[in-house]
């Protein structure tokens, strides 16, 4: 028998200072049993930081070949944001530019490591893509918090990530990366 997801619910406050974006929201995250923790906790952070009307996670879950983790879609139902968590390869990322206006990638690994195996490499209109990660142990600290029913407070000021989970506050820099 086949081990199902894991649900997370997060309840969140977010204050993206930067964008000029306050909202509430209330997420129903279905944790894949080949997801990691790092790679759920990430995807939960790059939904907030490209938080934008129509945004979604991917219909197919983190196992959907078709869709990258986080998605924004118009009214009409047009790709608009294809948002990558993790490490995606570069031939992923090409297609995802190709598809949507705006493309974006938050990793939880080793960003050097991320930007070599891409150098090279052909992905369409590579110098608008945005590529995130955080201070390393960022993702580790949040991920110690984690429970299955979490209160979180997300602020971004500055380039700088103020968060609250379940009680404990931690904070990073959110660097970003220039693909060559």
């Amino acid at each position: 028998m086949a081990i199902g997801a894991t649900m997370h619910t997060f309840d969140i406050q977010l204050a993206d200072v930067d964008r000029g974006v306050y909202e509430e929201l209330s997420l129903r995250v279905a944790q894949h049993p080949s997801e990691t923790d790092a790679y759920m906790v990430t995807r939960v952070l790059a939904y907030c930081l490209e938080f934008a009307e129509g945004i979604a996670f991917a219909a197919g879950g983190v196992s959907s070949s078709e869709e990258p983790a986080v998605v924004i879609k118009d009214l009409t139902g047009r790709l608009t944001g294809w948002i990558e968590v993790g490490a995606p390869d570069a031939q992923r990322l090409h297609f995802g530019s190709k598809h949507a206006q705006h493309t974006a990638v938050y990793t939880h690994r080793d960003p050097q490591k991320l930007l070599a195996s891409w150098s090279g490499k052909t992905i369409h209109r590579a110098a608008d893509i945005v590529m995130r990660s955080f201070e390393p142990k960022f993702i580790d600290s949040v991920v110690s918090e984690v429970s299955r029913r979490n209160s979180m407070s997300v602020s971004v000021t500055e380039g700088q990530l103020y968060l609250e989970i379940n009680g404990s506050s931690l904070e990073t820099e959110i660097h970003e990366h220039q693909i060559d």
